[in-house]
């Protein structure tokens, strides 16, 4: 009896252990930064870490954090913005370049709904010379 109790208990570690890492693995993604929207803060190269939510609705970032969040004309396309607002009633996010001359986002197209996050951008791991740790607060200026 006893080996079957072990054994059971095995099984469900196991079982937990995977759940836990497809979580994981979903809640952690990668992206390259494409053209200057960002700059100075990021440069076209530069590979942001994200972290987010896929297993429950995405928690509101903070004015001034960095996201990605889905195109809404092509959401298949991932932009990275600073938060310019958040707007709980209308579930929206107003997304900015801190380049606009440069940038397309919510200037132009609008606060995004919320379940467009994909993730908030954590980490700064390439190129070597840029990496870091975010928030990078005093990089930019909202204009």
């Amino acid at each position: 009896m006893t080996g079957r109790v072990g054994t059971a208990r095995i099984l469900s570690a196991v079982a937990v252990l995977a759940a836990m890492g497809v979580l994981l693995r979903r809640s952690v993604g990668r992206i390259e930064v494409v053209g200057t929207s960002m700059e100075p803060t990021f440069l076209p190269g530069d590979r942001l870490v994200l972290v987010g939510r896929p297993w429950r609705p995405p928690a509101w970032p903070r004015p001034g954090q960095v996201v990605a969040v889905r195109d809404p004309r092509l959401p298949e396309r991932i932009l990275v913005k600073r938060v310019g607002a958040v707007d709980r009633g209308a579930d929206t996010l107003e997304v900015l370049g801190d380049a606009p001359c440069a940038s397309t986002d919510s200037r132009a197209f609008g606060p995004v709904p919320r379940s467009s996050l994909v993730g908030r951008a954590v980490y700064r791991y390439a190129p070597v010379g840029r990496s870091g740790r975010g928030p990078w607060p005093g990089e930019y200026h909202l204009r």
